[in-house]
């Protein structure tokens, strides 16, 4: 393997300028600290100069006096010897300090200036990934079993929770059969669907799922809200996606270092055979 490495601009495709020298990739090869460095070194570029439309994030001066106040509460800087002190000890000038401490900052700005405008019509499009549900659910790998614990709750002779709780074969039978909430998306979209065409309250009649026999009871669908915990994660969910665009597009070389398999997929098959 090449003993460089070039921190180029992945953001948008140019070749970078900033090499490490020789000597220094050894160690940081040895605490597997390279691939930290690359994906930084992403995401720097995206918050430079260099990155999203060629303008820079940036924080106003309020913002910049708040960051640097926390930080510095952080770290114990009380005077200003001791932030001299520490600038000197790690190297840094006051303006590579004052983007040290608004990195985060800056960082989600980057995200809601690249999707905020777009969370809306995101949120609509998978919304029905994020509504939850609550459900009662009962498995059994035999279906005569099956067909009489549904009796049993149809005719009243006994509760759907007290029958989860003595024959069902999965971890449900620890909650009387309750499972939920859990988001639709986290379910496999078979049995998500089976779950919204169930009427709430009414006891389904037992179906072949997998290897076992199930009988379910939808107790609640909790539709998804676009409020403020919702926007965070949005805008993180798209954040991931676009950083996982910038790793696809590393050359080669950085990638190895990344440790994504660069092979082409008809080898990885035939390897696999």
């Amino acid at each position: 393997m090449n003993k460089t490495l070039q921190l180029g601009d992945v953001y948008d495709g140019r070749s970078g300028s900033a090499l490490l020298p020789p000597e220094i990739i050894p160690f940081l090869a040895s605490y597997n600290l390279i691939p930290q460095l690359l994906s930084q070194s992403i995401i720097e570029a995206a918050i430079s100069t260099k990155g999203y439309a060629n303008a820079p994030i940036t924080c106003t001066q309020t913002e910049t006096s708040h960051a640097l106040e926390q930080f510095y509460q952080q770290w114990d800087l009380n005077t200003e010897q001791k932030i001299q002190d520490w600038c000197l000890c790690y190297g840094m000038t006051q303006e590579q300090l004052e983007l040290f401490a608004t990195r985060k900052l800056r960082v989600e700005k980057f995200k809601q200036q690249t999707w905020g405008h777009q969370l809306e019509s995101y949120f609509l499009k998978y919304k029905r990934h994020f509504d939850k549900v609550i459900y009662s659910l009962i498995r059994t790998d035999s279906r005569g079993t099956a067909n009489e614990l549904f009796f049993r709750i149809a005719e009243g002779e006994q509760s759907f929770s007290e029958l989860a709780r003595a024959y069902s074969q999965g971890p449900e039978a620890d909650t009387n059969g309750i499972i939920g909430p859990v988001e639709l998306g986290a379910i496999a979209p078979n049995f998500a669907q089976l779950l919204c065409t169930s009427q709430v309250g009414i006891v389904q009649a037992p179906v072949p799922f997998g290897n076992s026999w199930i009988i379910i009871r939808v107790e609640k669908f909790i539709s998804a809200q676009l409020d403020d915990f919702m926007r965070q994660r949005l805008l993180q969910e798209n954040f991931e996606t676009w950083f996982q665009q910038q790793l696809n597009q590393l050359s080669p070389e950085e990638k190895t270092w990344m440790g994504i398999n660069t092979k082409p997929a008809q080898v990885q098959e035939a390897n696999a055979a």
